[in-house]
């Protein structure tokens, strides 16, 4: 396995973790997520230990010190921008609600839309984080994909023929 490929494996990884932890949430099934959590790290490892084209000289160091300095530059906008309007969601003022115009409540709608469930603003936080992290995997496997077709990582050295 090629070593972007691992890095892809990874955030599909931790979406699946996100999700089970949003469907143990859901059903109150604590341990499913301690259990996934560690079945995860264990395919992470398994997949880690089969990566082939770890070779670590200078043009894979700088390749990596690229791609994890421009996903910190543009990842730190992201999540700094998330947590100031999550800040503001949970302290901030309480929303007015609608005035309605009607003398009257308005009819109930033909097909009745099933009850949203109401999920307090710091759980929502906790999820976006999660996915937020996903992000960041993938960005930095983005940048890495970059960094490499732009240094020619995957170039044929002279040197081996």
């Amino acid at each position: 396995m090629k070593r972007n490929t691992f890095y892809l494996l990874l955030g599909v990884i931790v979406i699946i973790e996100i999700l089970v932890l949003a469907w143990s949430l859901e059903n109150h099934i604590g341990p499913i997520v301690e259990i996934s959590v560690l079945i995860g790290i264990i395919i992470a490892y398994v997949a880690r230990r089969n990566v082939t084209d770890i070779i670590d000289d200078e043009r894979t160091a700088k390749i990596t010190e690229k791609a994890a300095l421009k996903t910190f530059q543009i990842f730190w906008i992201v999540f700094f921008i998330f947590s100031t309007g999550a800040l503001m969601n949970i302290i901030g003022p309480p929303q007015e609600p609608a005035i309605s115009h009607y003398p009257h409540p308005p009819p109930p709608p033909m097909f009745p839309f099933p009850t949203p469930i109401s999920i307090p603003p710091w759980r929502v936080f906790g999820f976006v984080q999660l996915l937020l992290l996903a992000m960041l995997i993938f960005l930095y496997v983005g940048f890495r994909i970059y960094y490499a077709r732009k240094f020619g990582e995957w170039d044929t050295d002279e040197e081996q023929d």
